[in-house]
C-alpha cells in the first residue's frame, strides 16, 4: 500500500501509511519544532490542517496523557520523514501510530519533509488531501480534490474547537478574577495563569459583552485559535466592549488578531505562517530579544495599527519583521502573537502572564 500527500498544485509526496487508513484534506502547513508532537497535535490553532513535521524521527519518546493540549487532537493529517515504533520514555502510554488510529488521524511516513518544507516556503501553504492507499484514486481525481479541499478559512473553525460552555477552572483562591475567552485553549495557558492568586473562569467565543461584564471581571484574556480572525465576528464585539469598559486585557494569538480587528487593523494572511518554537522576537522597548514557541498563519498589518489613538507595536518579528504584540500607551490593554505558555517551546515568556497580572493589579488599586 503506497499512501500519498497531494497539493493543489499537483505537486505529489510519496510513502507509507501509518496512524488511521483513510483519506483526509485540509491546508497543508509545516513545524519546525523538535520536540512536542502530541502537543501540535492536540493544538486547537491546527484544526483542518496537515501537519509536516520537519524534525526527521517523531514518536521516539512515545504519547502520554499529560502532554495533551486539549480534549483531542485537531490535526487533520501527519506528515514526517520516519515515526518511530517503539518509543523508548518512562512515561510512555502507546506509540504515534496507535495515537493517531484511536483518534481517526491519517498519517504518512517516508516524505522527504525537507523538500515538502522548501515547496511550501516557495509557493506559500496550499489546499492538499492525504491518502493512505492512493491506488483507489486516479492521479486527476486527487488533484481536483486537493484543489477542492477544506481549510480551516472555510470551516466554522473557533466554533468546532471552542468547549462552548462556561466552567470553573480555579476556585480554591481567593484572588481576581480572569476570564478567559475560549477560542481554542490549550490547557497550558490555564495552568501559567493558575500560579498565580486567580480565580479563572472560562467562557465559550461565543459569549456577548454582557455575558463577559456581569462576571466583574478583573481582568479578560483572549486565547488563540485556529483560521481567519475575521471570522471570529462575536470575540471581536466582545474584546470591544472589554476595552471600552477599561477591563485590563491581554491577548494571546488569535487573541491578539482579534484585538487588531477590535481596535480598528486589519489582518492579513502570510505566506507560509509562523509554526515552530524557535522564532526570534525583539520587544522594542527593551531590545531584548525573545526565542518563542509559534503557531498562526495571519498577521495584525503594522501600518494599520491607530498610532493616534495611543496604539503601539510592542513586539517585531526577526524573520520577517512582523507584528509580534501590540499594547496601549495609557490603557491596560496588551497582545503577543506567539505562545507564552511555551508548550511546545521555551517557557521564558511565562513573563507576559506576570505582567499581566501586575497590570490586572495596579489598575485595580488605581480603580478603588
Amino acid at each position: 500500500m503506497e499512501a500519498a500527500l497531494v497539493l493543489e498544485d499537483g505537486r505529489i509526496f510519496k510513502g507509507e501509511p501509518f496512524g488511521y487508513l483513510g483519506y483526509t484534506e485540509g491546508e497543508v502547513v509545516f513545524s519546525t519544532s523538535m520536540t512536542g508532537y502530541q502537543e501540535m497535535c492536540t493544538d486547537p490553532s491546527y484544526y483542518g490542517q496537515i501537519l509536516c513535521l520537519t524534525y526527521p524521527l517523531v514518536g521516539n519518546y512515545g504519547i502520554s496523557e499529560a502532554f495533551d493540549q486539549s480534549v483531542r487532537p485537531w490535526i487533520a493529517g501527519l506528515v514526517v520523514r520516519q515515526h518511530c515504533d517503539h518509543p523508548s520514555h518512562w512515561s510512555s502510554q502507546g506509540t504515534i501510530d496507535s495515537y493517531l488510529k484511536r483518534h481517526g488521524i491519517p498519517g504518512i511516513s517516508g516524505v522527504d519533509t525537507r523538500a515538502l518544507t522548501r515547496h511550501i516556503r516557495s509557493h506559500g501553504t496550499m489546499r492538499g488531501v492525504l491518502v493512505s492507499d492512493m491506488s483507489q484514486y486516479s492521479l486527476e481525481e486527487l488533484l481536483d480534490k486537493a484543489q477542492r479541499a477544506l481549510t480551516p478559512d472555510d470551516l466554522p473553525s473557533v466554533d468546532t474547537v471552542s468547549l462552548g460552555k462556561r466552567y470553573e477552572y480555579k476556585t480554591d483562591v481567593a484572588g481576581k478574577r480572569i476570564v478567559v475567552i475560549d477560542c481554542g485553549l490549550k490547557h497550558n495557558i490555564l495552568k501559567s495563569l493558575a500560579k498565580y492568586p486567580v480565580e479563572i473562569i472560562v467562557v465559550p467565543y461565543s459569549a456577548t459583552a454582557e455575558d463577559i461584564l456581569e462576571l466583574s471581571p478583573d481582568g479578560v484574556l483572549t486565547s488563540p485559535g485556529p483560521g481567519d480572525p475575521e471570522n471570529a465576528e462575536a470575540p471581536v464585539r466582545a474584546v470591544k466592549a472589554v476595552l471600552d469598559n477599561e477591563v485590563p486585557f491581554f491577548g494571546i494569538c488569535l487573541g491578539h488578531q482579534i484585538l487588531g480587528l477590535a481596535i480598528g487593523a486589519t489582518t492579513s494572511k502570510l505566506k507560509f505562517g509562523h509554526r515552530g518554537a524557535n522564532h526570534p522576537v525583539k520587544e522594542l522597548a527593551t531590545g531584548q530579544v525573545h526565542i518563542t514557541s509559534q503557531n498562526h498563519g495571519y498577521q495584525v498589518d503594522a501600518d494599520s495599527i491607530p498610532a493616534h489613538e495611543g496604539w503601539r507595536v510592542s513586539h517585531v518579528s526577526l524573520n520577517d519583521g512582523s507584528v509580534e504584540g501590540m499594547l496601549h500607551v495609557t490603557r491596560p490593554a496588551f497582545s503577543v502573537q506567539y505562545h507564552p505558555e511555551g508548550s511546545p517551546g521555551p517557557d521564558e515568556n511565562e513573563y507576559l502572564f506576570s505582567n499581566f497580572l501586575s497590570m490586572v493589579e495596579t489598575y485595580s488599586r488605581r480603580q478603588s
